[in-house]
């Protein structure tokens, strides 16, 4: 008769268990007879990871290999698998870091996810708008991808990245609206904001399109200026200013990721083909919040998610209609680019 059934948790040696005790199933049954009747133990034991630690890339390395033409391909593709409901992305989590005497003020952000098929998944870590940090000679943004084995859950690298790779996927969301809803005869280009996000649009759009003329409004001119020269010399195209966008446009807005921030009009986008990223967090952080806000526009408003153009399974630009391309930046491309990274790094 069963007198008593305990469970226990007991923290296993790290040596290679034995075949009467094997602590991968992580249960161990043992059994002893008493003047009581028979004892059942059941053991939980967890062994020690045996698995290597995961690699770490600096900054140098990682912006030393990897390009913007590395991610293009793979971020289309996660755009399409995610369509297709096969990635594994959660709305992003988003920290607020208050100013005080100790710290901030910043934000961090964090996103990631898992492309059905693949050999790794990735969670992202974007620290940023931590604007003190100029004074003290150091960029407002940081970060790391952590790139995890799909096949046993184990780290496989540490990229200290400081949001270069998320640029890069950035920029390749550029690129493919910009394969996928620009006009093949559209040969000029407008930048609203002169920054990194730009350059990385910039750069992302040259991997897919030729335009030959580019604009760009900045708040400030200084900058706004070294920004074009840069672009201008590294891409090939005359870049200057213009104090407003041209109709008809295809409008890539980058700059909402938060509920606090909003750059397209919703009168805008309710004028437009609206195309989302992802609706579901786009609804909730991207242009598409101000507008459902506002009362003109509800999600089945939304033309489509690129995914579903990337698919074929809606077309793209048809004519000469406004179209918008509302990216909030999902953790389907982190997933894409933290596998290429890996890929790529993981043989130097």
């Amino acid at each position: 008769m069963l007198s008593s059934l305990r469970i226990s948790a007991r923290r296993a040696a790290a040596a290679a268990p034995s075949a009467g005790n094997k602590l991968h199933k992580g249960v161990v049954a043992s059994s002893s007879a008493g003047s009581s009747g028979s004892i059942i133990e059941q053991t939980a034991c967890r062994a020690f990871a045996t698995v290597p630690g995961p690699r770490l890339f600096d900054y140098d390395t990682v912006t030393s290999v990897l390009k913007q033409s590395d991610a293009v391909e793979a971020v289309e593709a996660a755009f399409g698998m995610l369509a297709k409901g096969k990635v594994d992305v959660p709305i992003p989590m988003h920290i607020g870091i208050d100013e005080s005497e100790k710290a901030g003020p910043g934000d961090c952000h964090i996103k990631g996810g898992y492309i059905s098929g693949t050999s790794t998944w990735t969670v992202k870590l974007a620290n940023v708008s931590f604007y003190k940090n100029v004074e003290k000679g150091l960029p407002a943004g940081s970060g790391i991808f952590v790139v995890c084995d799909a096949t046993n859950g184990a780290p496989l690298a540490i990229f200290q990245e400081n949001r270069f790779l998320t640029d890069l996927r950035t920029g390749a969301a550029g690129a493919v609206s910009v394969k996928h809803f620009a006009a093949r005869h559209h040969k000029k280009v407008g930048f609203v904001g002169a920054g990194v996000i730009a350059a990385a649009m910039a750069r992302g759009s040259k991997c897919v399109h030729e335009f030959d003329e580019g604009f760009a409004y900045g708040l400030d001119v200084v900058k706004t200026k070294e920004w074009a020269d840069e672009i201008e010399a590294e891409l090939g195209y005359k870049v200057v200013e213009l104090d407003w966008l041209r109709p008809h446009a295809t409008i890539i807005a980058s700059g909402s990721d938060q509920p606090t921030k909003n750059e397209i009009p919703a009168e805008v986008q309710k004028a437009s083909k609206m195309v989302c990223d992802l609706v579901r967090q786009c609804e909730q952080v991207g242009e598409l919040r101000s507008a459902i806000k506002a009362g003109v526009m509800t999600r089945d408003d939304v033309y489509a998610e690129i995914g579903d153009v990337v698919n074929g399974d809606k077309p793209g630009r048809t004519g000469e209609e406004l179209i918008l391309v509302d990216l909030t930046g999902t953790g389907a491309q982190d997933a894409a680019i933290g596998q290429v990274a890996w890929d790529i790094l993981s043989k130097h």
